[in-house]
């Protein structure tokens, strides 16, 4: 059923699943401008609560409900009236689960599509995952989406799902094109680039310690750019995707 009708809202129970026909910004909280994410057309989302009546009547009370994306498990929060008219009831979706050999092949593909992003004109977004403006996590997701590859929203999740390569500035010979790179403090990561070769990295950074916007830098000791050393100095590793993330396995 698509959302099209003032009774739409109606049908936004929990538990129904629909499908983008368009973009939708995800909001972190129900109410306020903070941007959690952002998912494009095909993508697929969870109702976790339905309208409440009171909320349909007036817009003096918020209009969102919270929601989780299907395909990385990732929750948020929707304006109602931004999703009527770009979304179709759905099934379930399933990730293509590939493995780390059918991941290695479309690498070169994630890379270009990263290096094409950078080629547009663009400023760093918090929850930036649509482009041209990105943050550092959500052009990483979105260009391993771009060929198929699922992987986690956010930096320190996407750690996580990595796995572990070693790395220190001015030794590079471990990690491979398409290897994701990690920095923050001893206890988080705060920020992801995406490895190119030789130490070189493409990332989304912001205006402070930053280029406001996507970037190469380089992990080698001799580059003395300011951003590139903020960044050597926090540098906490790498992390290579050798799976998929599996949106089935969400509640």
């Amino acid at each position: 059923m698509p959302l099209g009708s003032p009774a739409a809202p109606e049908w936004l129970r929990a538990g129904t699943i629909w499908r983008l026909l368009g973009p939708i910004n995800l909001f972190s909280r129900p109410r306020g401008s903070s941007l959690a994410t952002q998912a494009w057309a095909g993508r697929h989302l969870l109702v976790l609560e339905g309208p409440a009546p009171q909320a349909m009547a007036t817009a003096a009370i918020s209009r969102r409900l919270p929601v989780r994306l299907l395909d990385d498990g990732y929750p948020g929060w929707i304006e109602v009236d931004a999703l009527l008219g770009q979304a179709i009831s759905a099934q379930r979706p399933k990730n293509q689960l590939l493995d780390r050999s059918a991941i290695a092949k479309r690498l070169d593909g994630v890379v270009a599509w990263a290096l094409a992003a950078q080629q547009k004109a663009n400023s760093y977004l918090w929850g930036g995952s649509l482009g041209p403006d990105f943050d550092c996590s959500g052009l990483l997701q979105s260009a391993y989406a771009s060929q198929g590859i699922w992987i986690p929203r956010d930096a320190y999740l996407q750690e996580r799902f990595c796995q572990p390569v070693a790395v220190r500035p001015g030794v590079s010979q471990l990690m491979l094109p398409g290897d994701l790179i990690f920095f923050g403090t001893p206890h988080h990561c705060t920020h992801v680039g995406l490895h190119l070769g030789q130490g070189a990295y493409l990332h989304s950074s912001g205006s402070s310690n930053g280029h406001n916007g996507l970037a190469i830098d380089n992990l080698a000791p001799q580059n003395s750019n300011p951003v590139a050393c903020h960044y050597r100095e926090s540098l906490r590793g790498a992390g290579r995707v050798m799976r998929c993330h599996d949106g089935t396995a969400l509640p």
